[in-house]
């Protein structure tokens, strides 16, 4: 019998398949905070994770580029397939992994360096160090993140003079200068206002032109808006997954369709 990962798509969808999870467990020492959970995220999509605070969408998106390999205590259990490759296979290195899965935060994080500086900073570590190529990645890298011409003429400001809004533009662009396959992004505009939060959700919307992009959201408005594919979670698990459209006007299971009304949550 073929395994989940080996099936093929759903009947008349044939999008490429770039990350499939499969029976993913994450536990914080004895609790069990992801439980057994099987998921496809598409190619060049953008895919939203929707649910109550403290459901396990962060902890199941960290998951998709190892970063609870940081925490002290935190056990990872499953398959996390990126192209068909197990990122937690033993001979892969989870720092590969981090460039080829960027990540954004909730809450901008900008180096205390320039503009400029701040772009290149992962380019620089991969070994790239030729003036001419850290100005083109530079540039391509804001230009990708919807910033280059707001900070072209003060690339050799701080970065912590900009606005929260055009900060986390900037880690976008941080990410996106390392040339990655799949953006993971937390919560990225629940600290932004109501005009930086659009810009937000266009910049993702035009992204995927180029990436997978996966989203946790605290708002399904937002959901609704720019995602492809919805998976909504509940106390570790996901409850129910498929097209946004679906999921928001058809859901198949009663606590999802409680969820999005607003009985619970």
């Amino acid at each position: 019998m073929k395994t989940f990962l080996e099936q093929p798509p759903r009947n008349g969808d044939e999008t490429v398949v770039k990350v499939a999870i499969e029976d993913l467990n994450v536990y914080y020492g004895a609790t069990h905070a992801i439980k057994s959970a099987t998921l496809r995220i598409p190619r060049q999509r953008v895919t939203s994770f929707i649910g109550p605070s403290g459901c396990g969408k962060s902890t199941f998106l960290r998951a998709l580029n190892r970063m609870h390999d940081l925490v002290p205590g935190t056990r990872v259990t499953g398959r996390v397939l990126l192209d068909q490759t197990d990122i937690y296979a033993r001979d892969i290195d989870p720092v590969d992994i981090r460039h080829r899965v960027g990540m954004v935060f909730q809450r901008p994080n900008p180096f205390p360096k320039s503009i400029y500086e701040n772009v290149i900073y992962g380019a620089k570590l991969q070994g790239v160090h030729r003036r001419s190529d850290l100005e083109r990645i530079a540039e391509t890298s804001l230009r990708q993140a919807a910033l280059w011409e707001e900070v072209k003429d003060r690339l050799q400001q701080s970065a912590l003079d900009l606005s929260g809004g055009q900060q986390q533009r900037l880690c976008i662009a941080r990410v996106l200068a390392v040339a990655p396959d799949v953006i993971l992004m937390d919560e990225p505009a629940s600290a932004l206002d109501p005009i930086a939060t659009s810009k937000i959700e266009d910049l993702i919307s035009a992204l995927k032109a180029q990436y997978t992009v996966v989203i946790v959201t605290h708002s399904m408005q937002q959901a609704a808006r720019i995602s492809d594919e919805t998976a909504f979670f509940h106390l570790g698990e996901i409850v129910e997954s498929g097209h946004t459209t679906e999921i928001f006007t058809r859901p198949k299971q009663k606590k999802t369709e409680d969820y999005i009304t607003g009985r619970f949550g």
